[in-house]
């Protein structure tokens, strides 16, 4: 993968960074609010440096993984996003505390009181086939690498918690078999839907909510002190899976693509529906059980799924709604146009 076009000055400097150039960390990080921290230009540059540390990137320099100036960067702005996503889930979190007795009861009662989005409606009855490319193209920036961002969580969890974890981890990435792997699925679906499955090929294309959606999850899985907030965004996640997943596969289905685009999401129908219950209490259960500190965290987490997931889907629900003239963003990427900064 190359590295991303820049769409700001804050996302070029990180990027001419992890390149290797010149890099003044104090002057890009004074600047970072002014750019907006929910704006394109902010999270490219945090994904960029989140990303680095996944595939990373052909034309990155080689030890761009550990450049001190970016890492400082990126301290700096995930401090920021921290602070915005703690107030503004805030009256969510107090509210969940009052949901019920045990955290998968009070994640539970987040989830059934977070208001939804249109977008996966939409797709079941009223989208067209270029405007579900445009949502898998969109979704693809997280699902061609979906659940790397709990990885490392593993190691910060032990007893119970830690076997639930690993049980469901073995299971998103395929159960020992490499062409049941979720991200292969969601690739075999892009193909069938005659989209470049290609890993990152539409960052180019996403907008500002998809960004923040993915950044979170890189926040949450990269710092120990975040491992409550990582399992409460996995089962919030998990626990909004299943009705979304059967009405984006019947609008599959009634648009006509061939089997593999539906059957991604068939799959996640039966197997969020199990995962829902083990993670909701055999892991952030006995995680809270076994270290009562991290609750806080993982409603937090919880909380932030909620919000950022239902911004992102909202932003690409109105993009497709609006823009019924001309493809959307991700499209006119894959004719060879790009997405406007």
């Amino acid at each position: 993968m190359q590295l991303p076009r820049p769409r700001g000055p804050v996302s070029a400097a990180v990027i001419g960074a992890l390149r290797g150039g010149p890099f003044d960390a104090a002057a890009v990080t004074a600047a970072t609010p002014a750019a907006g921290l929910r704006e394109a230009d902010v999270q490219l540059a945090l994904w960029t440096a989140y990303e680095v540390g996944y595939r990373g990137f052909d034309d990155a320099d080689p030890d761009a993984e550990r450049d001190l100036r970016v890492l400082a960067w990126r301290k700096a702005a995930e401090d920021l996003l921290e602070a915005d996503l703690r107030a503004r889930t805030s009256t969510m979190v107090d509210e969940a505390r009052a949901g019920g007795r045990s955290v998968a009861d009070r994640i539970a009662a987040l989830v059934r009181d977070a208001p939804g989005a249109p977008l996966t409606r939409h797709l079941q009855k009223h989208a067209t086939r270029e405007q579900f490319q445009t949502y898998l193209a969109d979704r693809s920036i997280y699902h061609l690498k979906e659940t790397d961002p709990q990885v490392r969580v593993l190691g910060w969890i032990d007893g119970p918690a830690k076997v639930a974890h690993a049980e469901l981890l073995y299971d998103e990435y395929g159960g020992g078999r490499p062409e049941r792997l979720h991200s292969h699925l969601f690739a075999e679906a892009m193909r069938a839907a005659g989209l470049d499955a290609t890993y990152g090929a539409y960052i180019d294309a996403v907008d500002a909510p998809t960004l923040v959606s993915n950044n979170v999850m890189s926040l949450f899985g990269s710092q120990r002190r975040l491992r409550g907030a990582a399992l409460g965004h996995l089962a919030a996640f998990e626990a909004t899976s299943t009705d979304p997943c059967r009405r984006i596969a019947a609008g599959a289905e009634r648009v006509g693509f061939p089997d593999a685009v539906a059957a991604y999401f068939h799959e996640h129908v039966e197997a969020d529906a199990v995962h829902e219950q083990v993670v909701l209490g055999d892991i952030c259960g006995t995680a809270v059980a076994a270290d009562p500190a991290i609750e806080d965290d993982v409603l937090l987490g919880a909380a932030t799924c909620l919000l950022v997931d239902v911004e992102a889907a909202q932003a690409l629900h109105d993009l497709l709604v609006a823009d019924e003239q001309r493809p959307p963003a991700p499209l006119r990427v894959l004719r060879g146009e790009r997405a406007a900064s």
